[in-house]
């Protein structure tokens, strides 16, 4: 494996499959058989997940609602989601463990530095949900954060298109792919990876991004067995 310790970013729209908002028990599956795959091989998993699919913050806030309030409630629902996959892989008989920056003992363990680092050098998933704790940060800010707080070498950001585009592909059929580039290329061209705080956090603690197409089964193994599939951005 060309990695050994990875964290996956997962949207929470990603977990809608065909439907139109909630959980498509289907996509959970395919995913949890595809993260089964490379924690046999060894790779040491942790997980966050958006919370799009059930509610945004963002969009409560413009709807008139409090901004912190609608930041909670998208937080939990991301830990739901977190509970959705935990299920989906203790279903496929992979150990997990949800941690949430948001205290909710009876259904998670708080986030912990070294518990999460125990838990992956024993081969459990971990799942980090609630984001950061803190309204106003998104799931890729908590992301980043995790990743660098847990020692990953990598964050691998599964999407519905299968890399970087200097366009949007499913709007323009000429839109040209990126292979590689540069944290600063990102930027110039102004292209949308993550939001901006979550890409310098990234991009000063030179933690390298791959976004790929999460919903081709068989995809997570390859670019975690480093085969040229999606686009990484790094220094």
């Amino acid at each position: 494996m060309q990695y050994k310790r990875i964290l996956l970013k997962l949207s929470g729209e990603a977990l809608m499959g065909d439907r139109n908002y909630g959980i498509d028990p289907k996509r959970l599956a395919e995913y949890a058989q595809d993260i089964k795959q490379i924690a046999s091989a060894g790779v040491q998993i942790a997980i966050v997940i958006g919370g799009g699919n059930i509610f945004r913050g963002v969009a409560g806030a413009s709807n008139g609602m409090d901004r912190v309030q609608a930041d909670y409630m998208g937080m939990l629902a991301t830990v739901i989601n977190g509970l959705a996959l935990q299920s989906a892989l203790e279903d496929a008989n992979v150990q997990t463990r949800l941690q949430t920056a948001i205290k909710i003992e009876a259904i998670a363990e708080p986030y912990i530095k070294r518990k999460a680092v125990r838990h992956l050098e024993k081969g459990r998933v971990v799942i980090f949900g609630s984001g950061t704790g803190n309204p106003f940060f998104t799931t890729d800010s908590a992301a980043v954060l995790r990743a660098i707080e847990v020692d990953a070498e990598v964050i691998l950001k599964g999407t519905r298109v299968d890399g970087i585009y200097d366009m949007d592909p499913e709007k323009n059929k000429e839109a040209i792919k990126f292979d590689k580039i540069s944290f600063d290329d990102v930027l110039k061209k102004g292209l949308k990876i993550m939001d901006t705080t979550a890409f310098t956090l990234s991009q000063e603690n030179e933690l390298p991004i791959i976004v790929f197409d999460m919903n081709t089964p068989g995809n997570l193994l390859k670019v975690v067995s480093g085969e040229n599939i999606g686009t990484i951005v790094d220094n």
